[in-house]
């Protein structure tokens, strides 16, 4: 049974068979499976669903698609041995099952080329965007080229088997990377530097940092010069900057005051807001779209939005018919005039 079938087998028989003679089926994002609402299939690339029949999911719906996956974890996600899918529940108040979000996993290559040249600078990358954007694909690539290409020592952190799926034999997606799996979400961060301590890794690759104790685990890994790769969830830097618990990995923000003079020379206020330390990740790129991309020089951009300036940043579009455009611009891309074209690729 191909990794397809096995996804197709947790649906109820009616939906399986319209899926999978639906001619967009390579696009299917998700199936979302909810207690007396219609299902509905959310396919990559288009807003909102379509339902898939005009009748209701029920209980015993929910209770075969529960038994076919089999035991949840802590987090309400459970994964499907062998693949890369994640389901995900969402409970009654006595502990039900009342909802399953149920997303297809894939192995997709090609993204990779967009920060190959980033890859060979050794420095920390952290990825932020929506969800549903595509960090956690783009981590698993990552790991296969830096273990396989690069011959690097990586150790994934794989909090819900995610990036390496489920099952104690990790998916060959990954490459040769190692894979440690973390038995509950909390225990995140005491898994990161057991594995820096115990592994010896070159690169450790974590998703969905989230935490006070996981900033603080990254900032401890990247000390000791081991290079990583890492998500947040955030659409822009600035939102990891406004972060309380997150802008540690962007070397934190502190209130100075400043004397008079001071404040006279720069022309500015008295009490300012200036980055604490060196940021924990040297590169963080905004996943805009699946194929668009903003990368940022992090301290750089960090010490220019502090100031109030807007940072040069490099923009990073694909197209599988067409080319990469690399290109610096110091806006949002409102001001064409200010947009200077780097260079060309050719696929």
């Amino acid at each position: 049974m191909n990794a397809f079938g096995a996804f197709w087998q947790i649906l109820p028989s009616d939906l399986r068979d319209r899926l999978q003679n639906d001619s967009k089926r390579g696009q299917l994002l998700e199936v979302i499976l909810d207690l007396g609402r219609l299902p509905e299939a959310r396919y990559l690339g288009e807003f909102g669903g379509k339902y898939l029949r005009s009748t209701e999911v029920s209980v015993e719906e929910l209770e075969y698609a529960q038994s076919a996956v089999g035991e949840f974890g802590g987090d309400n996600r459970a994964g499907i041995e062998g693949t890369l899918h994640r389901i995900s529940a969402i409970r009654s108040r006595k502990g039900a099952i009342v909802g399953l979000t149920c997303r297809v996993g894939r192995a997709v290559s090609g993204h990779i080329d967009m920060v190959y040249d980033l890859l060979h600078y050794g420095k920390s990358i952290l990825f932020v965007g929506r969800p549903g954007v595509g960090k956690t694909t783009v981590m698993r690539e990552i790991a296969r080229v830096l273990s396989d290409e690069f011959q690097k020592r990586v150790v994934i952190v794989d909090t819900s088997n995610e990036i390496g799926g489920d099952g104690d034999i990790p998916h060959s997606a990954i490459g040769t990377a190692r894979r440690m799996q973390v038995p509950e979400p909390s225990l995140q961060h005491k898994v990161m530097i057991e594995a820096v301590e115990n592994h010896m890794p070159e690169v450790i690759i974590v998703d969905e940092i989230g935490t006070e104790a996981e900033a603080h685990a990254c900032r401890s890994i990247a000390e000791r010069g081991v290079m990583l790769i890492g998500t947040a969830h955030g659409e822009w830097l600035e939102n990891i900057i406004k972060n309380p618990i997150l802008s540690d990995l962007i070397g934190g923000v502190d209130t100075v005051t400043l004397g008079d003079e001071e404040a006279r020379a720069r022309r500015c206020q008295k009490s300012i807001l200036e980055r604490k330390a060196p940021p924990t990740f040297y590169f963080l790129i905004e996943m805009r779209e699946r194929h668009y991309w903003v990368t940022h020089k992090t301290e750089k951009s960090v010490d220019t939005l502090l100031r109030g300036k807007t940072p040069l940043v490099e923009v990073l579009l694909f197209s599988s018919t067409c080319f990469f455009f690399f290109f610096f611009f110091g806006g949002r891309g409102k001001k064409k005039s200010s947009t200077r074209v780097i260079s060309f690729h050719f696929l």
